[in-house]
């Protein structure tokens, strides 16, 4: 069962109808999200329910086999995944994916390169374009870092820091691409309760601050339910709910999904 939603913001992700096959395994079925912007936007759903494929999909790790995907209007499907990030658009990943030997620094700057315009031949003879273009990426990178209190560690390889701060190392490094859609896949995962809750303050301070939306796949759930302004549910490839997070908390068909229960709902 599906919320009527309210609101007037413009539509900032659209998937169409999106089916993605694995051999004989259709893991999203004819799949449809949106997400506004200006809100915390979650997908959620049970282990295996496809949420990680639509992410891959939208990021261009995945080409759907049917369907479309629009960004602020403009049809992205099977876009390559560094042509997707120039266009705004620019993730985590549930396994943290950082460079270990570089230090936290070089990881964020790292982020930032992906939106530099400098070529080969400038950077190879150091022209005063891609000189001045350099200071600006480690600027941006410096600020991202702050913003995520690594500071004091900025200097250090990022395999040598905790697991939570290597979480918001990696939410820093997907800022420092400016993005106007930050897409956060498991951004809680192996946190402790306190790391959760500054994660949740971090997430609802940017949304407040900065033009940037946001989708999080999530499992934990009060998380979700804190600080989500639209949810969608997943299950078996395909949508099975959306709404407020009060509305698909008690909706029979989620209950069902994820405890595996009859709950005498229809649909």
């Amino acid at each position: 069962m599906s919320e009527k939603r309210n609101g007037n913001s413009p539509v900032v992700l659209e998937t169409r109808a999106i089916t993605k096959v694995f051999g004989g395994l259709t893991a999203v079925n004819g799949f449809d999200l949106e997400v506004r912007e200006g809100e915390i936007s979650s997908l959620i759903g049970p282990n295996g329910a496809g949420k990680t494929t639509v992410f891959n999909a939208v990021t261009g790790i995945y080409r759907p086999e049917g369907g479309r995907i629009l960004f602020h209007r403009e049809d992205i499907t099977g876009e390559a995944p560094h042509r997707i990030v120039a266009k705004g658009i620019a993730r985590t990943f549930q396994n943290i994916r950082l460079f270990p030997n570089m230090t936290c620094l070089e990881n964020v700057m790292a982020g930032r390169h992906s939106r530099s315009s400098a070529g080969l031949w400038s950077s190879l003879v150091r022209t005063g374009a891609q000189v001045r273009e350099e200071k600006g990426i480690r600027a941006v990178a410096e600020e991202r870092i702050r913003q995520v209190g690594l500071w004091e560690l900025r200097n250090e390889p990022a395999g040598s820091i905790s697991y939570g701060s290597r979480r918001m190392l990696e939410i820093a490094r997907a800022l420092a691409a400016e993005p106007s859609l930050l897409v956060l896949d498991e951004p809680s995962s192996g946190l402790n309760p306190r790391e959760t809750e500054d994660l949740m303050v971090f997430l609802q301070d940017i949304i407040r601050r900065e033009k940037v939306t946001i989708l999080l796949i999530e499992h934990d759930m009060n998380l979700v339910m804190g600080i989500s302004d639209w949810v969608t549910v997943m299950d078996e490839g395909r949508k099975i709910a959306e709404g407020t997070s009060a509305h698909v908390y008690s909706d029979p068909r989620v209950i069902e999904a994820y405890l595996g229960v009859e709950t005498g709902g229809k649909g």
